[in-house]
């Protein structure tokens, strides 16, 4: 079947369909990993995006039940060059064609990607619609510019409705669910943390009656000037117990200490973003994805522990005077490296020294 994709100004790729039927709205972003398809569809960091794979053949070790980063896709659409249809994977257990039917995900395959990706990074990020519906590129447009001016609040979409606890016998952590990813609440478990996942609307006292040993403000979707109330609940929770902000808890954490955020040209997203660390004078490889980054303006009391080597944008920062702790790319989020891992274990520190 064919499908077609069309972008907020004007230019469109003709495809083929795969998935499901239909027509969906959504920014679109580029990521560039080369592996990992899965985690990125699963990820509530994507929630409303469509996203467009620059590595050319996706699929071609299938879809399994163990590495989802949550409980169900986020993403809005997907874009591939090649979708596998032979996949080969002592793990695989679906075939891609029957992973993105049965959760129904509306993708298109066999465009440009490389074109695509090019005349993202050129003109910046924007709104897309992929239709199996019609081939009218007015009509297309004009719906998508109706659907982009919706308001929605992707951090309660991905956020858990009620307390989720998972037992450990060390530090009592906190886990504030912007989206929080699975591979985030493993590394705490797996420093035997006793871990309280709670609602993003959690107001601050809500979180102190856990008598907790730090606060985790996790990743997530969107823009996080659009948060006002988290903004405030964290800046009630600030020096009261340590604290680390991770992708979109990262953000809110520096907004709540007086930072601004300004919107990317086209973001990072990919497991490839090189990433200096002044304190330990190392380069890391990082996993990331996100389209808003903290501008380099804090006041004498932050410390910018990391920065983007592509961009120079802030990419990690500490507090001088409370055990407060923030870094935008995802730890652990790479398969086969946990060189970022550590970060976890200054977590665990800055409980220790409270």
């Amino acid at each position: 079947m064919k499908s077609v994709l069309v972008l907020e100004d004007g230019t469109y790729f003709t495809g083929e369909a795969f998935g499901k039927t239909g027509e969906v709205v959504g920014e679109i972003v580029f990521n560039t990993c080369m592996t990992g398809y899965q985690e990125i569809l699963t990820n509530p960091s994507y929630n409303g995006q469509i996203v467009a794979m620059t590595y050319p053949l996706i699929g071609n070790y299938g879809f399994n039940r163990y590495d989802n980063e949550s409980d169900r896709i986020h993403v809005q659409g997907f874009i591939v060059k090649e979708l596998s249809d032979t996949p080969t994977n002592w793990r695989c257990e679906i075939t891609p064609e029957e992973y993105f039917v049965t959760n129904g995900i509306v993708g298109i395959k066999g465009i440009d990607t490389r074109n695509l990706t090019k005349h993202i990074r050129s003109k910046g990020s924007m709104h897309g619609i992929i239709s199996t519906e019609s081939g009218n590129i007015d009509l297309l447009l004009e719906k998508l510019m109706k659907k982009k001016t919706e308001k929605k609040n992707a951090v309660m979409e991905v956020s858990t409705k009620s307390p989720i606890h998972k037992p450990g016998r060390g530090k009592r952590v906190v886990v504030m669910d912007f989206g929080v990813k699975h591979s985030i609440i493993k590394a705490l478990e797996k420093l035997d943390c006793d871990i309280y996942i709670l609602p993003a609307s959690s107001p601050a006292n809500e979180i102190m009656s856990y008598n907790p040993d730090g606060i985790l403000l996790s990743n997530g979707p969107g823009d996080p000037s659009e948060l006002p109330f988290v903004k405030s609940t964290v800046q009630e929770l600030i020096g009261k117990k340590p604290m680390l902000g991770i992708g979109l808890g990262h953000q809110l954490l520096g907004l709540a200490l007086g930072g601004k955020v300004k919107k990317l040209p086209f973001g990072h997203h990919g497991a490839n973003q090189p990433v200096r660390d002044y304190i330990k004078g190392k380069c890391y490889v990082t996993s990331q994805c996100h389209n808003y980054a903290l501008e380099n303006d804090f006041s004498d009391d932050i410390f910018i522990t990391h920065i983007n080597i592509n961009d120079n944008t802030v990419e990690g920062f500490k507090h001088k005077h409370h055990p407060v702790l923030g870094v935008q790319y995802h730890p652990k989020a790479i398969l086969g490296q946990d060189d970022s891992s550590y970060i976890f274990d200054e977590f665990i520190k800055m409980m220790d020294n409270l």
